[in-house]
């Protein structure tokens, strides 16, 4: 006889898996810290390591500072032929101004003369030293056109009206020349001082 094979019954109600609830779901991820919080001594600690890293700066020296008010001026560099133009193109467009607010004053045009001959020599570029203290005497006699005597009005009158304020201010002429050359020449120590120590300073190759 066939024996039909039956399975034993299971005895008691079968246990189903029931749904957790969403806050049984979210407790476990809601009891873990999202990130870390900063503490209130997390923020002072922050401040002091920023005051103590600013306290350790040193101060900016004087020659730092002064570089700095250096920076902020007009510091154009101009070639011989540059400085020579600039300071002729000055001096005639204060001539013009003299002749037309001081009645071509020459003593006003020489004391104007000397603050442009110390603006040539100072912006004129290092290779270019030399040059200041000889286009300047030109600019001065360029300029001397519009504030010297005509006399009869022709090209001779002019001429002896330019010599004769060449003469008659002669100190100004000097005096504006002296300050150009004597400018060039702190500039030019100044530089050998810089390339010198450059030299000191670079390291035995």
């Amino acid at each position: 006889m066939e024996q039909h094979r039956t399975r034993p019954a299971q005895y008691g109600p079968r246990r189903s898996r029931a749904a957790l609830p969403p806050q049984g779901r979210g407790g476990a991820a809601a009891g873990r810290p999202v990130g870390r919080t900063a503490g209130p001594g997390a923020g002072g600690g922050t401040a002091r390591a920023a005051g103590g890293r600013q306290a350790g700066r040193p101060a900016p020296s004087s020659a730092a500072r002064e570089a700095g008010a250096r920076r902020t001026l007009p510091n154009p560099r101009l070639t011989g032929l540059g400085s020579g133009l600039f300071c002729a193109a000055v001096m005639v467009v204060l001539g013009y101004l003299d002749a037309l607010l001081f009645g071509a004053s020459p003593t006003v045009y020489g004391v104007l003369f000397v603050p442009v001959c110390l603006l040539t020599a100072v912006w004129v570029r290092r290779g270019d030293l030399l040059t200041a203290p000889v286009v300047v005497p030109i600019a001065f006699a360029v300029g001397l056109v519009t504030v010297a005597e005509s006399g009869d009005g022709g090209l001779g009158g002019r001429l002896m009206g330019i010599v004769t304020a060449l003469a008659t201010e002669a100190g100004w002429l000097y005096g504006g020349t002296l300050v150009a050359g004597s400018t060039v020449i702190v500039r030019r120590i100044r530089l050998v001082r810089r390339r010198r120590a450059a030299a000191r300073n670079r390291p035995p190759g």
